[in-house]
């Protein structure tokens, strides 16, 4: 679930312009071994298969293997709420229970086989969390009334943004929480502590994490780590999150929504995406060295709501996965994209992936497989700075260097062909060395 937008081959030598590292800010998050040159591959259960199940996924887990991804991002699992439902199976996000199994997907030992599946053959399991909200006919509703944000009746009622203003938007199937009651915070904390002990999850993706408050991400840190060493992704782009320590990696929506669409519209080029990274790259973003950045061209929200990539970003959309793959931050797979996903998945209705030949299969495991091989390719503090090098407007070339390990990319962000340091690159084309 995402916020409205409004709130929120040897190359020759070449010369170079050296951008600053991401932050001064020392460094003091170290991130688990097993997540600094991973890749995250998401998985929407109801639409991965005809069936639509835990145990579907867990026999698709060796073709996952073979496409190299590490972590496995799962949207929530738990039931959904049936009193103001959206479409005729509702939304991920509108929780009912948040110890429990939807029926739809299976039950809770076909998700503890899964994760132990997944364990044998490699993978890290992070399940999405929904701490901001719950379906209006979860049981605390009724029996913690207290928990919730209440209007001035002192009923609870829908999530809603900009209230009174002529963009008032309102989320009618959920219901927000209210943190300022301890027990509020307690209940979420054990029901995350229920699934590390349980299931033995590796972590979770935290969605809206902006808008519950930062101590509570803090506390559940510290009390999910006592369990067992934890991943948390935020979706959220507030370096606060890095800042307290209490997530490792957050979204960077500005790549794709004011670069990659720009250039995938023909609005753009290049020269937007130089001066995204010479901004980024500034120490005074805000983002200490430590912070890992998810990068993308496609996740739930991105495909069901803004278009597929065909529509998003046309030709332009292979050397786009190549730079969200070879930027510094953590690449994420979508499920489907590796069979050139054609279709906006519906959110509250079934609606299969057509898997079609897989035929982005090889493409995407070479860049897993590079991201694997390359230290420089690593995200936050464990990988090399980006250094811009000289090239022509329309392509973009950049190196990372961390030692003896040296990564060179140049990528033509044009319709034309364009020479690069000797090299020819066709139209949207691109070369890694």
């Amino acid at each position: 679930m995402t916020l409205p937008l409004q709130r929120r081959a040897v190359l020759g030598a070449a010369a170079t312009l050296a951008l600053p590292a991401m932050s001064a800010t020392p460094v003091d998050m170290p991130h688990l071994p097993w997540t600094r040159q991973a890749v995250l591959y998401q998985i929407n259960v109801r639409q991965y298969s005809q069936a639509g199940t835990l145990a579907a996924v867990r026999a698709d887990l060796p073709r996952l293997k073979q496409l190299g991804v590490d972590i496995l991002w799962f949207m929530p699992w738990q039931p959904i709420g049936r009193l103001h439902r959206k479409g005729s199976l509702g939304s991920y996000y509108s929780i009912s229970d948040y110890t429990a199994v939807n029926p739809e997907f299976g039950t809770l030992s076909d998700a503890k086989a899964l994760v132990a599946e997944a364990h044998r053959l490699g993978f890290k399991v992070i399940l999405d969390w929904v701490a901001n909200h719950t379906a209006w006919d979860h049981p605390w509703a009724t029996a913690h009334k207290d928990w919730y944000k209440l209007n001035a009746r002192g009923e609870v009622y829908a999530v809603t943004f900009n209230e009174g203003l002529p963009s008032e938007e309102h989320w009618d199937d959920v219901v927000a929480l209210n943190y300022g009651s301890a027990g509020l915070r307690d209940a979420m904390i054990d029901a995350m502590k229920f699934w590390v002990r349980e299931v033995d999850l590796d972590g979770f993706r935290c969605d809206v994490a902006s808008l519950v408050p930062t101590d509570f991400w803090v506390r559940a840190r510290r009390e999910l780590d006592a369990l067992k060493p934890m991943f948390l992704l935020a979706e959220s782009d507030a370096a606060e999150l890095h800042t307290s320590t209490a997530f490792d990696m957050t979204y960077d929506w500005s790549l794709a929504d004011e670069v990659f669409k720009k250039i995938g519209k023909g609005e753009a080029g290049a020269p937007l995406l130089k001066q995204w990274l010479a901004r980024q790259q500034s120490p005074t973003t805000g983002y200490p060295a430590h912070a890992y950045r998810m990068r993308f061209t496609s996740n739930h929200d991105f495909n069901s709501w803004h278009g597929t990539d065909a529509e998003l970003y046309g030709d332009a959309y292979p050397a786009l996965a190549v730079l969200s793959f070879t930027l510094p931050g953590m690449p994420l797979i979508y499920n489907g994209q590796e069979s050139r996903l054609t279709q906006r998945l519906a959110f509250f209705e079934k609606d299969a992936i057509d898997w079609k030949r897989h035929e982005l299969a090889d493409f995407y495991a070479g860049l897993v497989a590079l991201k694997h091989q390359h230290p420089a390719l690593a995200a936050g503090q464990y990988g090399a700075p980006l250094t811009l090098l000289d090239s022509r407007p329309d392509v973009v070339a950049f190196e990372r260097r961390l030692g003896s390990d040296r990564v060179r990319v140049a990528v033509n962000l044009s319709a034309r062909e364009q020479v690069w340091q000797g090299q020819t690159l066709k139209p949207w084309g691109w070369v890694l060395s």
